[in-house]
């Protein structure tokens, strides 16, 4: 029988990574520069292994495979077949990321016979000065965005944010973007690893060359639309589901919660996963099994769950993931 599944975190040291994920996580780990810790992954290379229960040390790869849509659902694997469809990480940025974006699925499919990357951040906490970029602050086109690139101007057409804790932000496959020191950021992915860099600063990467950019393959990805705003408005509220996006790769709802939450999902196709951002809280399913989540930790429920019930221990906040339009 399924149950409740946590995973040990794939650490990840870059040069730009920071000193904020283990302890944020509660590990005895002391190193710096850990830029990303990827909680639930199914990237070729980087399979999450189950830290819990009768099923510790089995991949998910391994998972997926033995129990199909008992664990992600019936029409999930219809549509993704045996890739389960998301990529969950926490993101420490002590330096500027590169401004990137990645391709949709169509273009993805074509270059490198991959998902396309649509994602979704939620800032859990920020510096004083953190800041990160997000689409463009006014109109160009192709040929601008190439020649902005090759005289270091492409900043000066981005929309940049001062950010705080709370700030979600929806990305679109086609958006550029790119997370600014000080962020520590939740981020919620399609499972691809496909990112073209657009500019890096003219920093030069550990082999002391500039790190390569993608100028070209960016061009036909990126979406050159101006928007109003491109930060996600929503009205906090206390244990009640307020929807943060809803896509067709995945819907994420917000929970901050002092009481019990019940949650329904006797008519979901879908596996679930809850991240847990604050506090401590246990989860209980109909299948009799309970588990305790703290701050840092993040669960898969498996498809065959009816009913879970979140109770915490005194308050914990949370993302709800899911995959709620299963229509190609």
């Amino acid at each position: 029988m399924l149950y409740p599944l946590t995973f040990e975190p794939i650490l990840k040291s870059v040069i730009w990574g920071g000193s904020e994920i283990c302890p944020f996580k509660g590990l005895k780990e002391t190193r710096d520069e850990i830029g990303e810790s990827w909680e639930l992954s199914h990237v070729e290379g980087n399979y999450s292994v189950v830290a819990n229960g009768e099923l510790a040390g089995k991949s998910l790869d391994e998972l997926i495979k033995t129990y199909g849509p008992q664990l992600v659902g019936k029409q999930v694997m219809e549509r993704f077949g045996t890739t389960f469809p998301l990529l969950i990480k926490f993101i420490d940025a002590r330096d500027n990321l590169s401004i990137q974006v990645h391709p949709d699925d169509e273009l993805a499919k074509k270059r490198h016979g991959s998902f396309g990357k649509t994602e979704m951040w939620y800032v859990i906490k920020a510096s004083e000065k953190a800041t990160l970029y997000s689409g463009f602050s006014q109109q160009i086109d192709a040929d601008e965005y190439v020649r902005r690139v090759q005289d270091n101007t492409i900043m000066d057409v981005l929309k940049r944010y001062d950010v705080k804790a709370g700030d979600v932000f929806f990305l679109p496959a086609g958006r550029v973007h790119a997370i600014g020191a000080g962020c520590f950021i939740a981020e919620i992915q399609q499972t691809s690893n496909i990112t073209y860099r657009i500019y890096d600063y003219n920093r030069k990467g550990a082999d002391g060359k500039p790190r390569e950019l993608h100028t070209e393959l960016a061009k036909d990805a990126i979406d050159y639309t101006v928007y109003p705003d491109y930060r996600t408005p929503y009205v906090p509220k206390k244990n009640a589901q307020v929807s943060l996006a809803e896509c067709r790769y995945f819907t994420t709802n917000l929970f901050n919660i002092d009481e019990v939450v019940e949650r329904d999902f006797e008519t979901l196709d879908s596996f679930v996963v809850y991240i847990c951002m604050e506090g401590e809280a246990s989860i209980s399913d109909d299948k009799g099994n309970d588990l305790v989540v703290h701050q840092g930790q993040t669960v898969l429920l498996p498809a065959d769950t009816k009913r879970v019930t979140l109770k915490p221990s005194p308050n914990a906040k949370f993302l709800e993931t899911y995959i709620g339009d299963t229509q190609p």
